[in-house]
């Protein structure tokens, strides 16, 4: 959704760019008027028209109107297309035939979903925050890449490369219009029992499968959860157990059965990618009719 979002936002913002720069070219070339006059005397009348808190205010009244003109041109984009996207049947079948109970406050970045298994009790928390980490990183190492590749190319070469460059993002335009890849997700789940401490399980949801990272245990089932900055230091202090990847290989693939029986299961890692997108839709739309309503106040 965010990479839609920028490439539908690119192309007038590089034409206001374009104008802005256009602009500031014209004001040098024009000669200025205190050059002429540097020996004339300033009136005190001159003072008062140049900071004119009339003016000012004028000019904070059109820049608000503009900038509420354009949020509702944002909520209207959004707006449109929240009504053509359907929900992922993903999505709706998760919900309705999980175990899990969604948590979900307007708001917050943070899902948590529940369930009871046993005397068990699963906690499953991901967070829209990665889904905007992700884009960031992707634009930052595209825009490296294209730079690394003016500043090795000669001349001759740079206008082959160029074009060979728009034919290759115009073959991974199709192939991404047709087959995105999912967003890794970060996952934080703790499996508690009671009396016995708990389970904090770090895991990664991609491609639709589900790959533990880390495989934790601590007395305290307070440590796993981490929910304030005192106890997540306090955590860091305990030793949780060795990094997954270094266990013995069957032990890893029972602890991945393990996971699996409590609703840790690819299921699941197809859901959390999809659901993070609508509510990050959803946050973002709320987000800019916030604003518009604290602008037009």
């Amino acid at each position: 959704m965010l990479s839609l979002r920028a490439v539908a936002r690119s192309a007038p913002r590089t034409l206001n760019r374009l104008s802005a720069t256009a602009l500031r070219q014209s004001r040098v070339a024009r000669p200025s008027s205190l050059v002429k006059s540097s020996w004339a005397p300033l009136r005190s009348s001159q003072f008062a028209s140049a900071f004119s808190t009339s003016q000012f205010r004028q000019a904070a009244s059109d820049v608000d109107e503009e900038l509420s003109v354009k949020l509702d041109s944002e909520i209207q984009f959004e707006g449109s297309m929240k009504e053509v996207d359907q929900m992922p049947a993903s999505v709706k079948d998760f919900l309705e035939n999980s175990p899990f109970e969604l948590k979900d406050e307007p708001g917050k970045e943070d899902i948590i979903l529940t369930r009871k298994f046993g005397n068990e009790t699963i906690t499953v928390t991901f967070s829209i925050s990665d889904l905007t980490s992700y884009e960031n990183d992707n634009l930052y190492n595209d825009e490296a890449l294209n730079d690394e590749d003016l500043d090795l190319d000669t001349p001759q070469e740079g206008k082959q490369s160029s074009r060979q460059s728009e034919e290759d993002e115009m073959l991974e335009e199709e192939d991404e219009e047709g087959n995105e890849a999912p967003v890794p997700c970060r996952l934080n789940v703790v499996v508690e029992k009671p009396g016995k401490g708990a389970l904090n399980i770090e895991a990664l949801a991609q491609d639709g499968q589900i790959m533990v990272e880390n495989f934790y245990y601590f007395k305290d089932p307070k440590l796993a959860h981490g929910e304030t900055a005192e106890v997540a230091h306090i955590a860091q202090d305990v030793y949780p157990g060795p990094p997954f990847g270094t266990l013995d290989e069957d032990l890893q693939l029972l602890m991945e059965r393990y996971l699996e029986e409590r609703g840790v299961t690819q299921a699941l890692a197809v859901f959390i990618p999809d659901y993070m997108d609508i509510k990050e839709q959803r946050e973002y739309q709320t987000w800019l009719k916030n604003v518009k309503a604290f602008i037009d106040a």
